[in-house]
């Protein structure tokens, strides 16, 4: 299984980017779906997760209502629109993939089985 992110840049405070995670390997029904981030000196942190199967999704706090994730099932490919980036969302983002789970076990980074190499996001202020 290979997961290959992109879509990553610079990019300043109030504008977008779309990131784009390509899966291989793995027919993504029945599995789940994640967007990660680290930014320098921290720890991983969740972003996002979908649900390949019925393309529900859940978001950490700091970034709902800015950003939304999405699937096209026929390219096996996921992708997050970032919206209003801010300076603290600078990080290298991170794509992963795991079993179904609750809801509750996506936010933690040992559920997921596959990772991606990650693309850095950087936000200027």
């Amino acid at each position: 299984v290979q997961l290959q992110a992109s879509g990553g840049g610079l990019v300043q405070a109030g504008g977008s980017l779309r990131l784009s995670c390509a899966v291989s390997g793995r027919t993504l029904d029945p599995y789940d779906m994640g967007w990660f981030r680290q930014a320098l000196g921290k720890e991983r942190e969740f972003v996002a997760a979908l649900r390949w199967s019925v393309a529900s999704t859940y978001y950490a706090g700091s970034v709902r209502g800015r950003f939304t994730v999405s699937r096209d099932a026929a390219e096996n490919t996921m992708f997050l629109q970032m919206n209003s980036l801010k300076p603290e969302d600078t990080a290298v983002y991170y794509c992963a993939t795991g079993p179904v789970g609750p809801f509750c076990t996506l936010v933690a980074t040992t559920f997921y089985d596959y990772w991606g190499q990650g693309t850095q996001v950087t936000v200027s202020s």
